[in-house]
């Protein structure tokens, strides 16, 4: 008889088994109100897909992922995604769980600096136009978006605001110690300015500070000559201090 009854029970977690591997996508993705909708959903909770994502009426791009199932063991979410855009793409493996801390590993994003993620960087760079290449090893998201830990290197390539070509930058971030992130900026040679310097993510509000040193080299525009002696005298090579801030 107990045999009989571990027979059925086990019959009974197959068959959920079956059926919740096999749930379409469509089942468990958001519905309008929660402001994320899919023109198309394909696949399965476990692996599918999402075209024509958009969140608060902003189109996203086309999102795929796969769940790893034995994370939900320990109440954790943790998927690999895959978002492309007509312009670009981003990969990685993302977990959340109760805490609503979000943690991003290998991360790879290869996407162009437009009016929506110009805007996404503050207000005072709507302006600006390039493309951003990025490898994280490990970014920490608290409960309240900002971002609490990050491992990696982030370049902005080509940048421009229209009137002026900046050149192409690097901000590396070592692996997290406490207190809040701090990367080393430098420039990678390919514009008029020179630049060594620190940018630190800041919690509250969540954003940005920037600080370091900056001097002109020969291709550099007498315009953008002028505008740098605004920042006070030069030291013995020639640099500047500069600092800028902005919120995300």
């Amino acid at each position: 008889m107990k045999r009989t009854i571990w027979l059925i029970v086990f019959g009974v977690l197959v068959f959920v088994g079956i059926v919740v591997a096999r749930l379409p996508a469509s089942w468990v993705l958001p519905g309008p109100k929660s402001g994320m909708t899919c023109s198309e959903a394909d696949g399965t909770v476990w692996n599918g897909s999402c075209s024509g994502l958009t969140v608060q009426n902003q189109p996203i791009g086309d999102l795929a992922w796969e769940l790893h199932a034995m994370r939900l063991l320990s109440g954790k979410i943790n998927a690999d995604i895959v978002l492309t855009r007509p312009t670009g793409a981003l990969r990685g493996n993302v977990e959340s769980g109760f805490d609503k801390k979000l943690i991003a590993r290998d991360v790879v994003l290869d996407l162009p600096i437009d009016q929506e993620l110009a805007a996404a960087l503050g207000p005072n760079l709507r302006g600006l136009r390039g493309k951003v290449h990025a490898q994280i090893a490990y970014l920490l998201l608290d409960q309240h978006q900002a971002i609490r830990a990050v491992e990696g290197v982030i370049e902005a390539r080509d940048l421009s605001d229209g009137a002026q070509q900046w050149g192409s930058y690097a901000v590396t971030f070592p692996p997290p110690t406490t207190g809040v992130p701090i990367g080393q900026l430098k420039d990678l040679g390919t514009g008029p300015l020179a630049v060594q310097g620190a940018l630190k993510l800041t919690p509250s509000p969540p954003g940005f500070d920037v600080q370091g040193l900056v001097a002109a080299r020969p291709s550099a525009s007498a315009e953008l000559v002028q505008d740098l002696r605004m920042l006070g005298s030069p030291d013995e090579q020639g640099r500047r201090q500069f600092s800028f801030e902005s919120t995300f």
